[in-house]
């Protein structure tokens, strides 16, 4: 059995579609404090050490089990963006996106007994196309507060995709979790078959 220290739906599904034997045991590292304590780390480092302390907290509650910390961040010139606190906020972060680039950086780490054996982190690139505010209302009232439960305020496995003109990455990395990487250290692991 595998532990996923998350309380992501949408990772937990990931995983078990993938045919794992996972359950979901939520980390509850304060991800302010280690973004605090982090600021001058670029954001893949961040996203990194973010899915490292949730694997290694929720470690302690599994002795000899494979624990997945995993965490996601995103920037776009230099200005990186968290889930949105409300509606308000929302809106504001799909305003700033509009008609540019930004790259979510998603994290996978692993650990047995409190040591990290593997960590990954994957890229991607999108680019917002310049949609109008009739548009963004229009997907903000159809979402409603989904958009609060995603570091970019938009699910792109849902009506989310409609925002994008270019999407250059990997679509498990966009979703939260750099599946390949992940499937391919637990085949080398023996976690499950090769």
């Amino acid at each position: 059995m595998i532990v996923l220290a998350s309380g992501s739906p949408i990772r937990l599904t990931l995983l078990r579609q993938a045919g794992l034997a996972v359950t979901a045991d939520p980390s509850t590292v304060d991800e302010e404090s280690v973004k605090i304590r982090l600021a001058d780390h670029d954001t893949p480092s961040l996203a990194l050490a973010l899915a490292t302390a949730k694997a290694e907290q929720v470690s302690a509650r599994h002795p000899a089990t494979l624990v997945i910390g995993a965490d996601q961040c995103l920037d776009s010139d230099g200005r990186r963006f968290d889930k949105p606190a409300d509606m308000a906020a929302a809106r504001d972060q799909l305003l700033a996106l509009r008609g540019r680039t930004h790259h979510l950086h998603s994290a996978v780490a692993a650990v047995i007994d409190g040591r990290t054996v593997w960590r990954h982190v994957g890229d991607a690139r999108l680019t917002m196309r310049d949609f109008s505010d009739a548009f963004l209302d229009a997907f903000l009232t159809g979402t409603g507060t989904d958009a609060l439960g995603s570091v970019g305020a938009y699910r792109l496995e849902d009506r989310g995709i409609q925002l994008f003109s270019a999407i250059d990455g990997d679509y498990f990395t966009i979703l939260g979790l750099p599946l390949l990487p992940l499937l391919d250290f637990l085949r080398q692991t023996g976690e499950i078959a090769r």
